[in-house]
């Protein structure tokens, strides 16, 4: 597989708040890296220096940042490189009054498409989005989910090698999320067109786990990366499923254990993150300390660590 995105020492200030701290990953074609975090964690900013729209600094006493795009350097080929990319940020601007189509034929003219090249293409990627139906639709009268789809025709429009989303999914429905994803699981397998490399940013747990690669970021900074499976493995013996009632006293009761660094709501359960090796001696004390505080115990049990508590230690770390 071809490295269609590599990023190294990534650098960018914005007065005395460094957004974004010597970030630096590879994604090859076929790929859906997922970069994870909370709100301010740097996600947009890392999406903008790998496009183009910012450049980056030049910290002191680090390595020379570098950014490649399907094998062009970005900071001296710039426009070579952005060819070969296909963006789409949070607030994607869609022209209200145009046409779905019109919309697309903009963007594909912009892109440099001749009348020849972007009418077979724009109904082409119409009908992978399922917009194929709405041609003739004003953008202004299409649902939140469906201008997320057209947003993505626009940026695929030109065919990319490479693909960003900037949190694509915020603020749809559930349904349109799972069509969202499928479509890019589809591009990046290659079902519609040659493989391509897939970067997101999302805020969902469940969408972060469907990625093969995932990068949490805190202040700037990747502090971990790797497969779902491997970032859940470095958890692995350390989370308690605790159910029972009144939850709200069992979560007392369990975070005074001094070998429970979180005791967490976790929809109907709590979720006990506890020190290596003493998931067996918690559970023994809880089973004594519950009842004589006057609560109940439905469930206790050693489970997999999931996605949402390695990003919960993270953030405590």
């Amino acid at each position: 597989m071809d490295i269609l995105i590599e990023a190294s020492h990534l650098f960018r200030s914005f007065g005395d708040l460094r957004a974004v701290n010597g970030v630096g990953f590879q994604v090859s074609s076929g790929d859906i890296y997922g970069l994870v975090g909370p709100d301010g964690a740097g996600k947009t900013t890392v999406m903008r220096l790998l496009c183009g729209a910012l450049l980056p600094d030049k910290a002191a006493g680090a390595e020379p940042c570098a950014i490649h795009i399907a094998g062009l350097d970005m900071l001296h080929r710039t426009e070579e490189a952005r060819a070969h990319i296909g963006y789409l940020p949070q607030r994607f601007s869609l022209y209200e009054e145009l046409t779905v189509m019109e919309n697309l034929r903009f963007f594909a003219e912009v892109r440099g498409l001749s009348a020849a090249e972007w009418q077979p293409r724009c109904m082409e990627i119409l009908r992978f989005v399922g917009l194929d139906p709405f041609t003739n639709l004003r953008a202004g009268y299409l649902s939140g989910g469906m201008k997320q789809k057209l947003g993505l025709a626009a940026a695929l429009v030109h065919r990319p090698r490479v693909l960003l989303l900037d949190e694509p999914t915020t603020g749809v429905d559930p349904v349109t999320r799972q069509d969202f994803w499928r479509l890019i699981f589809r591009l990046a397998g290659g079902e519609a067109q040659s493989a391509i490399a897939v970067l997101v940013s999302t805020p969902y747990m469940d969408e972060a786990s469907r990625c093969h690669r995932v990068g949490f970021m805190r202040a700037g900074q990747l502090l971990l990366e790797g497969t779902p499976a491997e970032i859940r493995g470095r958890l692995e013996g350390q989370i308690l499923e605790l159910r029972g009632h009144p939850l709200r006293l069992l979560q007392k009761i369990a975070a005074s254990d001094k070998d429970v660094e979180t005791a967490l709501l976790f929809g109907d359960c709590l979720h006990l993150r506890v020190r290596p090796a003493k998931g067996q001696a918690v559970m023994d004390r809880l089973r004594a300390v519950i009842p004589e505080g006057g609560g109940d115990i439905a469930l206790l049990r050693l489970i997999p660590p999931q996605l949402e508590d390695m990003f919960i230690a993270l953030q405590e770390g």
